[in-house]
């Protein structure tokens, strides 16, 4: 719920809370009830966001979308009352910002990301949904958001459906409020949007991360989750959820409060700065653990005791935002002058309306993956806050048909053919894929993915085929590569699937950790976020029949120079006794994952040894990811 960062101050206004403060704390019982659609709507006040002091973009104009707290709300719409000027007509009205980095909308099908920062999320396990779970998060919010995310675009659900009439493209004035028939529409999200989760665990959250913090931890999640080109971001969305008990960018502010907000990685009036991304413009929101704000940001807003109401109509606020203005504010504002909403986004002019008035919050059905207190956002072509609305169709209909979950063996040859068909007859289709394990790739004529898997882990796949007038369907499935078999068995849990360092020889501080999986569930983290001196994993194998190179991937974080503290990987040929450095010593502060080879000779025994050097120095710890380890 909370509203987009705003580049400009006075164009973006935050979501603000709704009873007094006063009021606030005795929580939502002991006051006059969240406000109608009239009571939001209503006032006409034209003074700019900026000058409102209890506005959450009053002096943090990058809070986008921000879901104001409840109190802050009313104080907000108090102090709008007390210098109103006249309403413009058409006051919610939202038109097209022009786009930014050629960024509109998202016209793809969205991949949602989402990353537990910090270790004080807890132990993770997995719950009866298969979902990650943590011992920090009493209030179940990890399982009801990858559940939610999951079932967008299932069960005929047409909360979402609003986002169909929003477009952006070359064919889309800047100004325009209504989209040209050869605009590059936001399809509907059939079938899910959830893409990815990692819990990055390797060190604690800041108790009150900066903007510049949380963008830098979203594009760090990009280089995680192999999302390094601009063109693998273009349609990406991470959410970087904080845990229970910290402050990210003040949200517990009592003046400039707020319950979450969205953003991108290059506006310069995040807190700190801008965070320089070397994969292209990277979308994410920061998400606190609103929970613990209790009625204030939503708690027993839709249901009794509505614990997540508030967190999951705050995810979806700024879903909905994300879709419909993907770099604020490119996309598709409130323009108006004159008007109190001007410098909101969708969800914004829609929010905290009463649950059973005209566009009020609600439960949503998304079948099997649950029901969800959500919010309603800004239509314009019904002029209303919409909580449901037709699905709209734009020109042709590719729909690309899903072939269910993939497995297979590393150096094994794969191959899978993918239908699709088109609404409009004579059309030629073309095909593009994003998650595919290495050593695969798709025939853009044909649909057939091919190839030679060459490491072991589970990834997202997403096909998508578009047709000769831009018309584009996707869809999205697992696809799982492991080590049994052939070749790929020479090394013994090469993945750290096992969730632990079964098979190999450590030394130092050492561990198997969900935070340093390349792919899968874990990685090997070789080091600590304290200074430990050196550390170590170690294994030996005998290359089998076939085999030419053992591969694998490391993502180093050292915050110091290559003189003192570094990564570094060697082989040794026990049957011949010369040793190859794989990698040589590297010291980088990106984190960025890269895949390392070396020749292997079939017969050979080889020792392969995983390292990271700290010269335990206090406040500049290094340490090293390794993961998907295979000889191939």
């Amino acid at each position: 719920m909370g509203h987009s960062r705003r580049i400009r101050r006075a164009k973006y206004a935050a979501l603000t809370g709704m009873a007094s403060l006063a009021l606030a704390a005795a929580g939502l019982a002991g006051v006059a009830g969240p406000a109608s659609a009239q009571d939001i709507s209503g006032s006409t006040g034209s003074a700019g966001n900026e000058f409102n002091p209890w506005s959450p973009q009053a002096g943090h104009p990058y809070r986008h979308g921000a879901v104001p707290g409840m109190s802050q709300h009313e104080n907000y719409k108090k102090w709008l009352a007390e210098h109103n000027q006249a309403a413009a007509t058409g006051q919610q009205t939202l038109s097209y910002g022009g786009g930014v980095d050629g960024i509109g909308v998202q016209s793809g099908h969205s991949k949602v990301y989402l990353i537990f920062y910090g270790n004080q999320w807890g132990t993770q396990t997995t719950d009866a949904n298969g979902n990650a779970k943590f011992s920090g998060d009493s209030a179940g919010a990890a399982g009801a958001t990858q559940q939610m995310f999951k079932g967008i675009g299932t069960n005929g659900e047409t909360w979402s459906a609003d986002l169909t009439q929003w477009c952006d493209g070359p064919n889309v004035a800047t100004g325009a409020v209504s989209c040209p028939s050869n605009a590059n529409f936001i399809p509907y999200q059939s079938g899910g949007v959830l893409s990815g989760v990692w819990y990055d665990n390797a060190a604690a959250s800041p108790s009150q991360a900066t903007g510049n913090q949380l963008a830098q931890e979203a594009v760090k999640a990009a280089g995680h989750f192999g999302n390094t080109t601009a063109a693998a971001n273009r349609d990406a969305y991470y959410i970087v959820l904080s845990p229970h008990g910290t402050n990210p960018d003040d949200y517990q502010n009592p003046t400039t409060g707020y319950c979450a907000w969205h953003d991108w990685n290059g506006d310069t009036t995040l807190t700190g700065g801008a965070a320089s991304s070397p994969y292209g413009d990277i979308a994410f929101s920061n998400q606190p653990y609103n929970i613990d704000a209790g009625a204030n940001c939503g708690v027993g807003f839709v249901n009794s005791p509505g614990t997540l109401d508030g967190w999951t109509m705050t995810l979806g606020h700024e879903w909905h935002e994300m879709m419909s203005d993907q770099n604020p504010a490119g996309g598709w504002t409130n323009h108006v002058s004159g008007s109190s909403y001007n410098g909101q986004e969708n969800s914004d002019e829609c929010a905290w309306i009463r649950p059973g008035s005209t566009g009020g919050a609600a439960n949503i059905s998304f079948g099997s993956f649950g029901s969800y207190a959500e919010q309603a956002s800004w239509s314009n072509d019904t002029n209303s806050c919409a909580i449901s609305h037709t699905i709209l169709t734009h020109g042709n209909t590719v729909t690309v048909t899903n072939p269910g979950n993939q497995s297979g063996t590393v150096g094994t040859a794969a191959s899978l053919q993918i239908a699709a068909t088109d609404s409009a007859s004579g059309q030629t289709l073309t095909y593009s894929a994003t998650g595919l394990p290495a050593g695969l790739s798709i025939n853009s004529s044909t649909g057939l993915i091919s190839g030679t898997p060459t490491a072991a882990g589970t990834t997202s796949v997403t096909v998508t085929a578009t047709d000769t007038t831009g018309a584009a369907g996707s869809t999205s499935f697992s696809w799982t590569e492991s080590t049994t078999g052939g070749g790929g068995n020479a090394v013994t849990n090469g993945g750290f699937e096992a969730g632990s360092l079964t098979g190999w020889t450590a030394a130092g501080s050492t561990s198997a950790t969900t935070g340093a999986a390349h792919t899968g569930s874990y990685g090997a983290m070789v080091g600590s976020t304290n200074p430990t001196g050196d550390s170590s994993i170690a294994q030996t194998f005998t290359a089998p029949t076939g085999s030419s190179k053992v591969s694998f991937w490391y993502s180093n974080t050292c915050d110091d120079t290559v003189t003192y503290d570094w990564a570094t990987a060697t082989l040794k040929d026990n049957t011949t006794g010369t040793t190859t450095t794989v990698l040589a010593k590297t010291c980088t502060t990106t984190g960025t994952w890269t895949n390392k080879t070396a020749t292997v000779t079939p017969g050979h025994s080889y020792t392969l040894t995983l390292s990271n050097h700290d010269d335990n120095y206090p406040g500049d710890p290094t340490y090293t990811y390794y993961d998907d380890v295979t000889v191939s």
